[in-house]
């Protein structure tokens, strides 16, 4: 379906028209195969970066493409229609190089922002742990400082890109308490650092989640992003501009849900009729594509409050927990419309139904995005 949509620039405009094109090309034709097949696709994540597509939302004197967010979300969205996983992984690593282009030195970033950015390198986000998912000030993950060095040992949960990845950003304990958490620029090269086995998932099994474990890991101290002791505060910051991120990827895969139950019904013909002209079914279509617009507008909305450089993180959460849940709802829907036939693997709404569930989980589960929200309107006058 053609989508409307304010651009900011014509630039914007060609830039995602030719994502849109891109996507359709190399990426749908691979989904459903890799997907049944849990095949990673890493060329695809080197065709992107060298396509410049990994690197938008940085600025270019630091190897980036100088977009803003509203730009980058259409971006990452156009992909999320195209495939769930692939899309969630850029998501992933642009999370995991927002700590080293936001608090890393010039040195750091002259030294380690081009190969990231020019996705030549792909990055995984180490934060939570078997024990602390939704609360990263419970880490146990622990760096203890040894001269010139730090020595990290711990294990970290949920790991997007975990065993596939060329650099991992962790965080680790320094100290005690909220304080007490630093943030660490780890490549995957380092001895100790080790994934294991992939987990068997419901959904997105074209995205490597691995547990990794740290042990004796001796990296540089000036490996460490930021002042000791502020990597919560990079990670929150990091999360926020995450989710933005996932509720685009699943705003784009609501979209996908859509389209193929809006073919679907004008082909599947009952009592003499396409069934999009029975009024119960039209009704679920329309409802679908407004939970879609209304998704598109929340995360696009949240993104400009990003550009304009305010505080977003109520946006964010709004955002996540609107789309998420809205991509949870119209994929149901979908498999709904195609009947039997929906749930077959025939058809990809199963699969599209499968992939939305973890969008309400990771980045922080919706139950999170809502604790929140609440807290701001706590603080609100």
């Amino acid at each position: 379906m053609t989508v409307a949509r304010r651009l900011p620039s014509e630039e914007a405009g060609e830039l995602i028209a030719l994502v849109r094109d891109l996507a359709r090309a190399e990426l749908q034709p691979r989904a459903a195969h890799a997907e049944e097949h849990a095949e990673f696709p890493r060329d695809l994540f080197r065709l992107l970066g060298r396509s410049g597509l990994l690197g938008l939302p940085y600025p270019e004197e630091l190897g980036g493409g100088g977009q803003p967010y509203e730009v980058y979300l259409q971006v990452l969205e156009e992909l999320g229609a195209a495939w769930s996983s692939v899309a969630v992984g850029v998501s992933v690593h642009s999370l995991s190089c927002f700590p080293l282009a936001t608090y890393g030195t010039p040195e750091q970033q002259r030294r380690w922002l081009p190969a990231l950015l020019g996705g030549e390198l792909l990055g995984a986000y180490c934060l939570s742990e078997p024990h602390a998912g939704s609360d990263p000030a419970a880490m146990r993950t622990r760096a203890t400082r040894h001269g010139d060095a730090y020595v990290i040992n711990g294990t970290k949960a949920w790991t997007t890109h975990g065993g596939q990845a060329d650099f991992y950003t962790v965080m680790a304990r320094t100290g005690e308490g909220r304080g007490g958490i630093s943030c660490f620029f780890v490549p995957a090269d380092t001895p100790g650092l080790t994934a294991d086995a992939p987990e068997h998932k419901m959904g997105l099994m074209g995205s490597t989640t691995a547990t990794m474990v740290l042990s004796d890991v001796r990296v540089p101290a000036d490996h460490r992003v930021g002042a000791e002791g502020e990597g919560l505060r990079i990670a929150l910051a990091a999360l926020d501009a995450g989710r933005l991120g996932i509720a685009a990827v699943a705003t784009g895969l609501a979209q996908a849900a859509l389209d193929t139950a809006v073919a679907y019904a004008k082909e599947r013909e009952t009592f003499g009729a396409p069934i999009i002209e029975h009024e119960g079914l039209a009704f679920l279509l329309a409802d679908m594509a407004a939970a879609v617009a209304s998704a598109r507008a929340t995360y696009l909305a949240a993104a400009r409050v990003r550009d304009d450089g305010l505080p977003y993180v109520t946006d964010a959460a709004i955002a996540k927990l609107v789309a998420t849940d809205n991509a949870m709802r119209v994929t149901t829907d979908a498999v709904q419309v195609l009947g039997g036939n929906g749930y077959t693997r025939d058809f990809p709404v199963e699969r599209y139904m499968r992939e939305a569930k973890v969008m309400q989980i990771f980045e922080g589960t919706n139950q999170i995005q809502r604790m929140v929200i609440g807290r701001a309107l706590a603080r609100s006058r």
